[in-house]
């Protein structure tokens, strides 16, 4: 860490190299969080397909309070790196801290609801009642992670606005060594713990979280980050930041929460079709996002540079940035599609089920590997769209989409009761219902004027 010591490098170069200098580390900080939910599913399942199926119920329902952190990161990420490409370092000390104030307020906000709001949720949802005791227990423990995750989130907003996302990876590290030895001493009672089955991996990611934030601002401290910054010097409320912050982030956190809150409707559907077809869309869940990592890193590296080449006032120049990032992010993608079509019993035998198992969710894997490569595409523009300023566009993209999704989903699955397979199709509506909007508004250049 001792090459941080000269000034900071703010401005971003129009070049692949550059891309892939921020887009790595980005994809290694969101790989890891993935590869901690696929540990948990690993060691859940062996204690059978239920497990296996509300550990996908829960897992998304805690997603829906993750991505308003994500809607947040998102925002600040761009204002930062805004910032950063005008060469005004002074301010984006304070944004963070305001960022860290809004989301733990949000975090407090979330766990009361999932206290008293998720129980009534699930009980009119759910068809089996251990299903819903099952939810509602693990939820009340991981939940309390939240205001780990919302920093850490923040943290990542930072170090990628201001082009430092090399330090990303050592928390995310720190966390999935933990949360993996956490996972096999609680949920199966080694090295001395009680075996707390289901529970036990809710305790272990939560500990986890703490850990790898812990670590995170260890490194950045004795990086010198946290000095150039000015991250401690005004911990004050500014209301004029927070509101900018909130102007830029909540058409995000809708955004996202939308999103999310359309995949647990879709989770809900998949239990009606019984616990077979809910634990494979479970491991389908980790499939999108364990090999979705790199694209979504691509699209927070659209993001950033966006937004600092506009700052440097280069406008002109993101087109071409933009089709340079989607060349990258798809060819990563046509060879983790590739990969998963060869072979796909290899990745699903890790999960240690049975031949019928795996044969039932093969279909699955090939049409989830498809919309990987559509993904590639479209958040590279959506996120091209976040650099711009504009994130209500965002919004009403998601939105449109996010209903074709919806309404698709309950023909197929509730009305026409077709199989997952069909089901799982609505990516590819849901990837091309995003591209559409987002590239003819870039292309439009109404962007131009809008000043963050």
């Amino acid at each position: 860490m001792s090459g941080v010591t000269g000034e900071l490098n703010l401005k971003v170069a129009i070049n692949s190299r550059q891309v892939l200098k921020i887009a790595m580390p980005i994809a290694v900080s969101i790989l890891i969080p993935q590869v901690n939910f696929i540990t948990n599913n690993i060691f859940l399942s062996a204690l059978g397909e239920q497990t296996l199926g509300v550990a996908g119920i829960t897992g998304v329902f805690y997603l829906v309070f993750a991505v308003i952190g994500f809607g947040l990161n998102n925002g600040l990420q761009a204002l930062i790196a805004r910032r950063a490409g005008q060469e005004r370092l002074h301010e984006i000390g304070n944004l963070f801290n305001q960022g860290v104030r809004i989301t733990l307020g949000f975090a407090a906000l979330s766990i009361l609801l999932t206290y008293f709001v998720a129980p009534v949720i699930f009980r009119h949802s759910l068809h089996h009642p251990q299903d819903i005791e099952m939810a509602t227990s693990f939820l009340r423990i991981r939940i309390w992670g939240l205001p780990f995750l919302y920093v850490y989130q923040m943290r990542n907003a930072l170090l990628v606005g201001i082009n430092q996302s090399k330090y990303l990876v050592y928390g995310t590290l720190v966390e999935t060594v933990s949360n993996i030895i956490l996972d096999y001493a609680f949920i199966y009672g080694n090295f001395g713990f009680p075996q707390m089955g289901f529970n036990g991996a809710a305790y272990a990611s939560v500990i986890a979280e703490a850990l790898g934030l812990l670590v995170t601002f260890a490194v950045m401290h004795l990086s010198g980050v946290t000095k150039k910054i000015a991250l401690l010097n005004n911990i004050k409320y500014d209301q004029a930041t927070v509101k900018l912050i909130l102007t830029q982030s909540a058409p995000l956190i809708l955004q996202y929460a939308i999103s999310i809150v359309s995949w647990e409707f879709f989770f809900i559907l998949i239990e009606h079709h019984g616990k077979r077809d809910l634990a494979i869309s479970n491991i389908m869940r980790n499939v999108f996002g364990l090999f979705g990592c790199v694209s979504w890193s691509f699209a927070a590296t659209s993001n950033t540079m966006i937004s600092n080449i506009i700052g440097q006032g280069l406008q002109e120049r993101v087109t071409e940035l933009i089709l340079r990032i989607m060349k990258l992010s798809v060819s990563f993608a046509l060879f983790i599609f590739i990969t998963l079509n060869l072979k796909p019993d290899l990745l699903l035998q890790v999960y240690g089920q049975n031949s019928d198992f795996i044969q039932a969710a093969i279909p699955v894997v090939r049409v989830v590997s498809a919309a990987l490569v559509l993904q590639s595409v479209s958040t590279v523009w959506l996120n091209a769209v976040v650099g711009t300023g504009n994130s209500r566009i965002n919004l009403y993209t998601e939105t449109g989409a996010i209903i074709l999704y919806c309404i698709y989903n309950y023909i197929m699955l509730e009305v026409l009761k077709l199989s997952i397979v069909v089901g799982w199709a609505s990516e590819w509506l849901y990837w091309i219902s995003l591209f559409i909007p987002s590239f003819f508004y870039i292309k439009s250049g109404r962007w131009k004027n809008k000043v963050i």
